[in-house]
């Protein structure tokens, strides 16, 4: 079992910035890819970025230019460094990521999800 533990999310001005954090803790073999998807309200959850355990990294066109996801290994965390905020961005950010577990099987976890919010 993997537990998920989002933190950083709140409120922010337009043009502002956020750091948010996702630690992974818990029983497995290791994690493999890692996501921060989001999800506005009375819309669908959409992908914002993803990253490999090798650092390859994948964005969605509405973030590129402005997020950054990032990675410690070591201390299974995955990041996401938001800069230039829009009003659009506002959603419940969730991470998600993929683990092998000790019965040498992938599954797939979800965080609790944070809430990040662009207002002026």
């Amino acid at each position: 079992q993997v537990q998920l533990v989002e933190s950083g999310g709140g409120l922010v001005l337009p043009g502002g910035s956020l750091r948010l954090s996702c630690a992974a803790s818990g029983r497995f073999l290791s994690i493999k890819n890692m996501r921060w998807y989001r999800q506005a309200p009375g819309k669908q959850r959409d992908l914002v970025a993803a990253i490999t355990n090798g650092g390859s990294t994948y964005y969605a066109d509405s973030v590129k230019g402005r997020f950054t996801i990032s990675r410690d290994n070591a201390k299974n965390t995955v990041y996401l460094e938001m800069n230039s905020l829009k009003l659009e961005d506002t959603a419940v950010y969730y991470c998600n990521a993929d683990a092998t577990n000790w019965d040498g099987r992938d599954y797939r976890y979800w965080g609790q999800g944070t809430q990040v919010t662009v207002s002026s």
